[in-house]
């Protein structure tokens, strides 16, 4: 070979190289992408906002200690608009044409639900932060890919009546229920938790996201001996609910589901939206401490519209979007691997994560896809636009 053939294939073996190394960097840098498909405008918008913001602190920190498998992670997210055919195609877009390593759900379960199927058939993670229906982590999948750090009806149903039992010597409640999945998910769980107390329910009536006036079936329940209303709806509706009170003069006790936490629930309902007393998995408070007051701290420096607690709600988006951020950036560095079924494993793997919700340990199994439980719910009310737990 002569010096001039030498130099050529030396030329040519340096460029490829240098190729290489070029591919190679560029792989190195991509992005390890997460979805996100919430409710990111209309009366839900609140809830959206909360969980991005969750996420994004998450993000931050895992990515400032050198990201997940070396990656650093990426946010994409699409508004569902809480309209469960939206939120499917959301889903298939992120998974299939963004190639996110797990999506993340919002305070819908109505699109959750709608997206259950499609995470089990394709095997791709599915991290439920809010939506609490029973049969979006229980939905009968041999190979189950849905998980959750939120809340859960069925258990949710049984603390609330409690709840009306000790604080309000609830004895007769009605049941007033949007029409939905999540409606008709929480009547199982009531009716489930007052069979077992023996307790016998004045009614249950139903009603529409879009209905501005509930007199009508309040008035039934009233006129059947309700002594308390046990509530699941989301932000205007349950305004609406507490409007119509107002309107017919009735004086009863609120117990409800997390529903008015996701919006503009106290603007909405007026004077008298402190009277709804609802449940949480994580409240800010006045002199936070420990990883609240990280966090907190964080979500100021970040987001300079937050001057005060009010700012922060709903803080259980927040909370429950954070944690999760967490445990599954935990999950995929036990799985070495974005594939789905490793991710899976990766989540039964996890043994310990200090979080803003509570220590968590071993908090899933292929038995139990849900990390919070009974013990970590909080009852709260609204009080000049914040979220405040109340003294029990």
């Amino acid at each position: 070979m002569g010096v001039k053939t030498r130099i050529k294939h030396g030329i040519l073996a340096l460029a490829t190289a240098g190729l290489v190394s070029l591919a190679g960097l560029a792989q190195a840098q991509e992005t390890l992408k997460v979805g996100l498909v919430a409710a990111l405008s209309g009366q839900s918008a609140k809830s959206g906002e909360a969980i991005t913001r969750g996420l994004t602190i998450a993000i931050d920190e895992i990515n400032a200690n050198g990201g997940i498998l070396g990656q650093q992670v990426e946010l994409l997210r699409r508004d569902d608009e809480s309209n469960p055919n939206k939120g499917l195609l959301a889903a298939r877009e992120l998974v299939q044409k963004e190639e996110v390593a797990v999506l993340f759900g919002g305070l819908d379960t109505p699109v959750s639900l709608a997206i259950v199927p499609l995470a089990n058939r394709m095997e791709f993670p599915f991290m439920g932060v809010w939506a609490a229906g029973t049969p979006i982590t229980h939905n009968g999948a041999e190979e189950n890919y849905v998980f959750r750090v939120s809340a859960v009806d069925e258990l949710v149903d049984e603390a609330l009546v409690q709840y009306g039992i000790d604080h309000y010597d609830m004895q007769k409640p009605g049941m007033i229920l949007i029409n939905n999945p999540w409606g008709e998910s929480n009547e199982k769980g009531f009716r489930k938790a007052l069979e077992s107390r023996d307790m016998e329910w004045a009614g249950i009536e139903r009603f529409e996201s879009g209905d501005t006036d509930v007199v009508p079936q309040l008035s039934r329940l009233k006129d059947a001996g309700a002594d308390a209303l046990l509530m699941v709806a989301n932000v205007s509706p349950s305004a609406q609910v507490v409007k119509s009170l107002d309107r017919m003069g009735w004086d009863v006790p609120i117990v409800s589901h997390w529903g008015p936490a996701g919006g503009r629930f106290s603007e909405l309902a007026g004077e008298n939206a402190d009277r709804v007393h609802f449940i949480q998995t994580f409240t800010f408070v006045e002199n936070q401490q420990g990883k609240g007051a990280d966090v907190l701290a964080a979500l100021k420096e970040k987001y300079p519209e937050i001057q005060s607690l009010a700012d922060v709600t709903p803080a259980v988006g927040i909370a429950n979007a954070y944690d999760a951020m967490h445990l599954t950036a935990l999950a995929i560095e036990n799985a070495g691997s974005t594939e789905g079924p490793a991710i899976r494993q990766g989540y039964y793997d996890i043994e310990s994560y200090e979080g803003l919700i509570k220590t968590y340990q071993s908090p899933f199994s292929p038995d139990q896809h849900d990390a919070v439980g009974p013990e970590d719910y909080v009852f709260t009310h609204f009080v000049d636009g914040q979220i405040v737990p109340l003294d029990l």
